[in-house]
């Protein structure tokens, strides 16, 4: 009997501390699930397919090199008279793209979420046409980002659970993205002699023909998980931020690792913004005689918050430890710009490549800074302006007069017509494009705006712009805002109330809309209440504005 006891009291005490340690290390399980499945090897050197020895046949096409940044905000660079530091941050590359060829003061992104904004970007059209409607998300993170949010008792509204049909997708993670029915940009360019280069984040998918090498691309060094260096590394400086459920997951799960054409993960050479940097030099001199594009979706600034401490020392007039090393992550980011676009002058490319640069979306509310989308309301996720309003720049000399400016609204899935326009590439014929080649606009060849109206939606949250109005409305909570951006561009004067007519025929412009578009591919799991003036870190009142966005 006495064994007996002993057996139960020793079992009892393991069962309770397999509790508290489960408890405790339960977050880390999704990234080290990946580590069993996917391990990751040495440092692979890189050796990019190279082309030809000596210069074709002239005149040849035009290279296209499209640079995107990762959640950067509109404030993040100097070019509009901001910038971190209170200005001090230079982005002098970044800022070149634009005095040197065209600045868009009504550049829109796609969505207020990675992966559909570059579902517009690789297709020319809205994701939703096709139900690239919701962000893929690992099939873990989700429950882990919803209890962490709803333990916390500051967050005065949980996270929204939809009820799902028995019959809901339940696709993993890895099988939600771009179908191969889509005709990328890569596709669309290889099929006429482009080579085509993918390097960074892609978010698309990467299984049943969404990978990048099945969408176009002849090479991809992938972004196989996102920690800029190992947490310990001594070259690093870490700024985390507690308060925030995704954050928290990120650096339990997240690794050092990229992979090449979709192989086995392994360790990058160094810093991740210069390594991709680095490739995408090497890409550039490998295909010096050829038409390329390619297509750099660079990490930063998106959170794990990581700079290289080279970059951090030289900003210490910079109090606030993770703005500056937010802005260090920035600094990262220009100075591979500016080598992109040594590296096309080195070779004798720059007046004979289309360069653009902008970011997926805006800056996000749960970096606990507060003016990254300065003068701009709202965050990353949200289709207010901070969400959506975003750097679009385009460079290629003798094509765009240095300084030109465009005022017209403009969208992401505009890259594509462009870029094909540009290479002399005909657009697809057989199915509805929704980029315009904005050339003709930017040089004075066409008048009026490229698009009568532009929308963006996750689920029941949805928006239309026309004519210098924006409808925004939701269901949760139900609200409508009503702005006139030509005489409040920043959102600031809901005239929702005082003008029902106009809310009425916005509200049909998006019902005729959404009536063309597909079901979504993969249903919302989970819906995040996002504070529109408030980032993550400040005190949260019920009066205050907010939205629940789907992911």
């Amino acid at each position: 009997m006495r064994r007996w006891i002993i057996g139960l009291v020793v079992l009892s005490v393991l069962l309770g501390l397999g509790a508290v340690l489960a408890d405790r290390y339960w977050i880390y399980l999704p990234g080290l699930m990946t580590d069993w499945r996917s391990p990751i090897g040495p440092n692979e050197p890189l050796a990019f397919e190279a082309g030809p020895d000596e210069p074709g046949p002239s005149p040849r096409p035009p290279n296209v090199v499209l640079i995107l940044a990762d959640d950067m905000g509109f404030n993040d660079i100097t070019f509009y008279g901001g910038g971190l530091g209170g200005g001090t941050v230079a982005t002098p590359h970044i800022d070149a793209i634009a005095s040197e060829g065209v600045h868009f003061t009504q550049g829109y992104a796609a969505h207020g979420t990675c992966a559909p904004s570059r579902a517009a970007l690789m297709s020319g059209r809205y994701g939703t046409r096709f139900g690239f409607e919701f962000t893929p998300t690992p099939n873990m993170m989700l429950p882990v980002v919803r209890r962490l949010h709803n333990s916390n008792p500051d967050n005065i509204h949980p996270v929204y659970e939809p009820e799902l049909p028995d019959d809901a997708s339940t696709l993993p993670f890895e099988q939600m993205g771009m179908p191969q029915s889509e005709i990328s940009l890569a596709d669309l360019l290889s099929s006429h002699g482009y080579h085509s280069i993918h390097i960074g984040k892609w978010h698309l998918g990467h299984t049943h023909g969404s990978a990048p090498i099945d969408q176009g691309f002849a090479e991809s060094l992938n972004m196989a998980s996102g920690l800029y260096l190992p947490v310990d590394d001594p070259e690093v400086v870490n700024s985390r931020q507690d308060f925030d459920p995704i954050d928290r997951f990120l650096w339990a799960n997240l690794r050092h690792a990229v992979n090449w054409n979709e192989g086995p993960r392994f360790r990058p050479d160094g810093y991740l913004t210069d390594y991709f940097t680095d490739a995408a030099v090497q890409a550039i001199e490998a295909n010096r005689h050829r038409p390329f594009f390619l297509y750099l979706a660079h990490w930063a600034p998106h959170t794990p918050l990581q700079a290289w401490r080279a970059d951090y020392d030289v900003l210490d007039h910079i109090e606030n430890h993770t703005e500056r090393v937010y802005a260090a992550m920035m600094v990262a980011l220009d100075r591979g710009v500016g080598r992109v676009l040594e590296a096309l002058h080195e070779h004798g490319l720059e007046d004979n490549t289309l360069v653009i640069f902008t970011s997926d979306n805006g800056g996000a509310g749960y970096l606990g800074l507060p003016d990254v989308n300065a003068p701009f309301r709202g965050w990353k996720l949200t289709f207010f302006e901070g969400g959506i309003h975003v750097p679009y720049f385009m460079r290629w000399p003798g094509v765009i007069a240095a300084g030109s400016q465009y005022d017209r609204p403009v969208h992401h899935f505009d890259i594509y017509a462009t870029a094909a326009a540009a290479a002399g590439v005909p657009l697809p014929d057989d199915r509805i494009m929704d980029g315009v080649d904005l050339l003709p606009y930017v040089r004075g060849e066409k008048e009026g705006d490229p698009h009568d109206a532009l929308f963006w939606r996750a689920g029941h949250y949805q928006v239309v712009l026309t004519d210098g109005w924006k409808l925004q409305r939701a269901e949760r909570p139900e609200r409508q805002w009503l702005f006139h951006l030509e005489t409040d561009p920043t959102e600031q004067q809901d005239l929702a109330a005082a003008r029902p007519d106009k809310v009425a025929a916005l509200g049909r412009l998006l019902d005729a809309h959404n009536a063309e578009q597909a079901e979504p591919m993969w249903p919302s799991r989970g819906e995040l209440p996002v504070f529109i003036d408030k980032h993550l870190a400040e005190p949260q009142h019920p009066s205050d504005e907010y939205v629940y966005v789907p992911n």
